[in-house]
């Protein structure tokens, strides 16, 4: 099979016409074409009137060593690399494991829920727990906040099966390096839950939040019936951890039932937002640093207005879907101001999970079909910023969403401000109109008095730049909406580049967003994958150890 990138072709080329550039490519008649299959497309839209698709193809010839001989010179033509996935530990590796030395993961955000997978489809029956609810119970509980501004802190936007990522836009593309093609076995899982094929060509996949709902539960059930065992409502509040010359062991954990589980191999899955958690482990001696993050605003546009600005003539098209951007200004005072999470389509959302603060986040549903679209427009900070124990970043989030909550009015509605209002440093009275989305509601206030001064200053000037960049942007009545503090986890929880374990605390995997290792629902998802490819490596290791002393000498 031959890997042909960089096929380009009209918007509304005919189907036909696919082949017709093979064929014309690669110089072949048709009878020397077996088939082909798009690996990839994408888009090209800097010429608005007449915006192309790109198409990265497998082809299958009949002359595979003679095609390639004759385009040696075409650095776009090349083998397919191989992008099934691999197993790291099966069969003998994990001959005369102990079945009941199980793995305990923590969490089932995508970085849990794949660590979960991986070990149950080698045949690890790890133990998966989650101190938040069911995936349907949790959505109940959500849109309850949400329409009755009734929070539970343990059911919400943040915690319950799925993660955080299951109310979002669902995004499923990354940045990452990923040579070993983990990402495609995301995807590929996927799509076997209920995801759309097209996840696996597109050059920007999302499901939606309906979508992955049904998509988390079959994945859970597949998980079970390899003897993977799901607790709900079962928050971890302590480890065990031995002490030993060379550091610490993981022993086991407790619940908060006050039930123990004795396991030397913990996946620590948790999310961004488990602050008791981050809490206890730091109490407990693990290894935890402060890294950077961002805090901002929820910004809303007419989708319309980002669709015409981006696609113009083509705004609408089914296959280039509702437009998203990627924006970013570099202030005067030094600071970084980008997008994130760009919701296409979609709608602000709260995204508390403890009384008392206001947190916002984006969502849409597979059709992003909403007449706003929104995206965080946030400014890098850094430790500098908050500088005290490694967990000072989580206070500073604390202390700006406890002021959210004041400017809100404090029944849960999130402070707002018309973007013309905001860089003219007046306090906003009436929308215009942009109509927010936020639910439970939004008070329109000042918000400069939510965030630092440099902050403020960062994204006063960012705005109107970000106007030479999508025409329009720059609009007077759209609605900014606070805060928007959750971009990424405060700390980082070191682990070792060989083994993937905490830098003090064997036994012990740091994995996913919470612990600083990932941003997204595919980073998380692969980061997932590794880490379970360490467990069950540890396990084997040790394994072997143990037989090793079993034996008798010779």
């Amino acid at each position: 099979m031959l890997r042909l990138n960089e096929v380009k072709l009209p918007l509304d080329h005919p189907p036909e016409a696919l082949q017709a550039a093979v064929l014309a490519r690669l110089a072949i008649a048709p009878q020397a074409l077996l088939g082909f299959t798009v690996f990839k497309r994408s888009y090209d839209a800097r010429k608005r009137s007449a915006i192309t698709l790109i198409y990265s193809l497998d082809v299958d010839v009949t002359d595979e060593d003679g095609v390639l001989a004759s385009h040696a010179h075409d650095s776009h033509l090349l083998l397919s690399p191989d992008t099934s996935y691999q197993f790291v530990a099966l069969g003998q590796q994990l001959a005369g494991h102990d079945h009941n030395e199980r793995p305990v993961v923590i969490g089932t955000g995508p970085c849990g829920l794949f660590a979960a997978l991986i070990l149950a489809q080698m045949g690890l029956r790890p133990i998966i727990l989650e101190r938040g609810k069911q995936v349907r119970e949790r959505t109940v509980d959500t849109f309850g906040f949400w329409r009755k501004r009734e929070l539970n802190p343990e059911s919400n936007v943040q915690f319950g099966e799925g993660g955080a990522g299951t109310f979002s836009d669902g995004k499923l593309y990354s940045q990452i390096k990923d040579r070993k093609h983990y990402g495609r076995k995301v995807l590929t899982e996927f799509v076997k839950a209920g995801a759309p094929e097209e996840i696996m060509y597109v050059s920007k996949p999302h499901i939606g939040t309906f979508r992955l709902v049904k998509m988390v539960e079959e994945m859970r059930a597949n998980i079970e019936a390899m003897g993977g065992e799901y607790r709900f409502e079962s928050k971890v509040v302590d480890l065990e951890i031995e002490q030993g010359a060379d550091g610490g062991q993981v022993r086991g954990l407790t619940l908060e039932s006050g039930e123990k589980i004795a396991t030397r191999h913990v996946v620590l899955a948790i999310g961004h937002s488990a602050r008791d958690t981050f809490q206890m482990l730091y109490e407990r001696g693990v290894y935890i640093e402060a890294k950077p993050f961002s805090i901002g605003f929820r910004v809303e546009h007419p989708q319309s207005l980002i669709d015409s600005c981006r696609f113009g003539p083509s705004a609408g098209h089914p296959i280039l879907g509702a437009a998203d951007y990627k924006l970013v200004h570099h202030a005067s005072n030094g600071r970084a101001v980008y997008s994130f999470c760009m919701c296409p389509g979609g709608t602000v959302v709260a995204a508390a999970s403890e009384p008392g603060r206001v947190v916002t986040n984006g969502m849409s549903q597979y059709s992003r079909n909403e007449r706003n679209a929104n995206s965080a427009i946030v400014v890098d900070i850094s430790p500098e910023d908050y500088p005290g124990h490694p967990l000072a970043g989580i206070e500073f989030q604390r202390r700006l969403e406890e002021r959210a909550f004041e400017l809100g009015g404090g029944d849960y509605s999130a402070p707002g401000q018309l973007m013309g209002d905001f860089v003219a440093g007046k306090a906003s009275t009436e929308f215009g109109s942009v109509v927010p989305s936020y639910k439970p509601g939004v008070h329109l206030t000042d918000l400069a008095q939510a965030l630092p001064e440099y902050a403020v200053t960062a994204l006063r000037e960012a705005f109107p730049a970000f106007d030479k960049q999508v025409k329009g942007y720059f609009k007077h009545d759209a609605v900014l909406t606070g805060l928007e503090t959750r971009t990424s986890s405060p700390i980082r929880i070191k682990r070792r580049d060989d083994d993937l374990q905490s830098l003090n605390t064997r036994g012990l995997f740091p994995a996913g967003e919470g612990a600083g290792y990932a941003g997204g629902i595919l980073s998380a998802g692969v980061d997932g994958i590794k880490v379970a490819e360490a467990v069950a490596l540890s396990m084997a290791a040790l394994t072997n150890s143990l037989n090793a002393t079993a034996s008798p000498s010779s």
